[in-house]
């Protein structure tokens, strides 16, 4: 049994290469958090509540302790009852807290909380429903980008849904605007991949563990998002995900970007609950529009047409639904509607089907600086108009 409360040394010793650097007091903190997210479902406002009131190692041990002060509740907002009820939801899992920091210490997962530097400042606009902490996989620095887009949608997706979601996350990646999404399959899936295909950044945010791929098809997916960018969740590893954590890792989707939007979603998708939690905390919703006689697109309609959403239907809207003036995105989007066809055929151009060229090659031969190159021969890729090979690109034949 680990204790409760226990000194720096035992924080130490409990978290191991979990813990980054901190003192005495962040060190007890950091664990207090970690069990914390161990014991209360995602988004347990009493939690919350009372650890903002009292701190995450006070509010522990006031939860905890075999004869908590119910009068205690009234410092933190809650009624008694509140707060009994919440003991009765804690107090089983105390059996499940070293196990899970054991599942942790094997995935090679670092713990994050909101008193590291590193901690998305956006998260504070959930209030008391805000992650206790994080558990990561990947560089948390990506966690707090200058612009991110939920972009997400319906499991069941078309083909065209798939396709505007690749379309939309390879632009705005590679413009600098980070792609959030739920690494499930459909839409989220091609998000993902529109992302890293544009050498941008993405965050998966997972219901279940970070040591628990889900779903498992998706398993390199989630890899080399870890890889390339972060993969995150605020339940403890070794936690399976359940339908009541996929809503609430909705939260953080939406909490983590400036802007939501819903690519392809039928009439009840759970996209819209990610829609839900965007409006909650004001941020701009956006839906892509699809053909009027498709199913799938029934939950983008109902957005447009109910709530307002703003119409999406490329880079640039995101952009902007995001804040991003036309002056920043003349001098970050590699891929303004008006510019992409003169851009695609100077790489076209800078490339051959009889021989490989290498990046730098590419960008010497139509004067882009590699990096644009690189982005733009990801976008080509995709469309089917380039290949990799070996070393270098090459012209895909007809």
């Amino acid at each position: 049994m680990i204790a409760i409360t226990p000194d720096p040394d035992a924080a130490r010793t409990a978290l191991g290469p979990l813990l980054s650097a901190r003192d005495d007091a962040g060190a007890v903190t950091a664990y207090a958090r970690a069990v914390w997210s161990t014991l209360a479902e995602p988004g347990d406002g009493v939690a919350g509540a009372l650890v903002s009131a009292f701190g995450a190692a006070d509010a522990l041990e006031i939860a905890l302790a075999a004869d908590a002060d119910i009068g205690t509740a009234i410092g933190a907002g809650l009624a008694p009852a509140a707060l009994s009820a919440g003991r009765a939801r804690w107090l089983p899992r105390r059996e499940e807290i070293a196990p899970a920091l054991a599942a942790a210490r094997r995935a090679g997962a670092r713990l994050l909380t909101p008193e590291d530097a590193a901690w998305p400042a956006r998260l504070g606009d959930l209030g008391v429903h805000a992650p206790l902490c994080l558990w990561t996989l990947g560089d948390v620095a990506q966690l707090s980008p200058d612009a991110g887009v939920a972009l997400v949608g319906a499991r069941a997706a078309s083909a065209y849904g798939e396709h505007v979601a690749t379309e939309l996350a390879a632009e705005c990646a590679a413009s600098g605007i980070a792609v959030v999404s739920g690494a499930a399959y459909g839409i989220d899936g091609a998000a993902h991949r529109g992302a890293l295909s544009a050498g941008g950044s993405t965050i998966a945010v997972l219901a279940g563990g970070v040591d628990r791929p889900y779903p498992a098809g998706h398993r390199d997916l989630i890899d080399r998002i870890a890889a390339h960018g972060v993969v995150v969740a605020d339940v403890p590893c070794g936690s399976a995900p359940t339908k009541w954590r996929f809503l609430a890792r909705n939260r953080l989707i939406a909490a983590l970007s400036d802007a939501t939007v819903v690519v392809e979603a039928g009439w009840r998708s759970g996209a819209l609950n990610t829609a839900h939690h965007a409006a909650e905390i004001g941020r701009p919703l956006g839906a892509v529009p699809g053909p009027v006689t498709s199913a799938a697109s029934a939950g983008c309609h109902r957005l447009l047409r109910e709530v307002d959403a703003v119409c999406i239907t490329g880079a640039a809207d995101v952009r902007e639904l995001c804040g991003i003036g036309d002056e920043s995105a003349t001098d970050q989007g590699l891929f303004d509607a008006r510019e992409y066809t003169g851009e695609r055929t100077r790489i076209l151009d800078a490339v051959t089907a009889r021989s490989e060229r290498t990046t730098a090659d590419v960008a010497r031969r139509s004067g882009y600086a590699i990096a644009e190159a690189a982005a733009l021969l990801g976008l080509l890729e995709l469309e089917g108009a380039v290949k990799r090979q070996g070393e270098g690109w090459c012209r895909a034949r007809s």
